[in-house]
């Protein structure tokens, strides 16, 4: 399978270049069941460094559509367990296919503020409101590390963190305080790699 050959071959490419992600926290991830990973994002070698700190379990990461209409890049993706999403009209798919895979016991991948550092919150809610609909758990996790291949050829180290999984209550006030505590969360568990790891 090509996901399969695919972290067979990055596995081998990090690890030469010293950027394959050192991973805390990584007993917080559940075992045996669905969950969402809802992680920060700066690039695309964090995808490839999440991918790898649970394989051989098999994330299907949430991206923007955008991607999939990229001749080539929307095949492989695809291959590759990614499903499309539109950030700025986010319709019933949003909820449909990861409702659907996390009801087969599968890893959801989301990134709840993109590549962007601001008006993130309606992502950050998405990831909360999949949560609620499907009572799954969402990990909380933090990247600091190499953002392309020119910072991993420049054998720059990747750092991953884990916080402890979360369910979110019924109800629009409970999402609300989720949204906001996921937010806090992430800023939280960043601050923690940093400091751990002297950056």
């Amino acid at each position: 399978m090509l996901y399969d050959f695919g972290a067979r071959v990055v596995n081998v490419f990090l690890t030469i270049n010293g950027s394959k992600a050192k991973v805390y926290g990584k007993e917080n991830l559940p075992k045996d069941e669905g969950y969402i990973i809802a992680c920060t994002h700066n690039g695309y070698i964090d995808i490839l460094n999440l991918g790898l700190s649970i394989y051989p379990r098999q994330i299907h990461f949430m991206a923007k559509k955008q991607l999939f209409d990229i001749k080539g890049l929307g095949w492989l993706i695809k291959k590759l367990n990614a499903f499309p999403v539109d950030r700025e009209n986010p319709g019933p798919s949003v909820i449909k296919i990861p409702r659907q895979l996390l009801k087969e016991g599968k890893i959801v991948g989301i990134f709840p503020s993109g590549t962007r550092t601001t008006n993130n919150t309606e992502l950050k809610q998405g990831a909360i409101t999949i949560a609620q609909l499907t009572k799954s758990k969402v990990v909380p996790a933090a990247y600091i590390g190499p953002k392309n291949i020119k910072e991993v050829i420049k054998r720059q180290k990747g750092y991953l963190i884990y916080g402890k999984p979360f369910t979110v209550p019924a109800g629009k006030e409970a999402r609300d305080e989720y949204t906001a505590f996921l937010e806090k969360e992430l800023q939280r568990l960043t601050e923690e790699i940093q400091r751990t790891n002297g950056k």
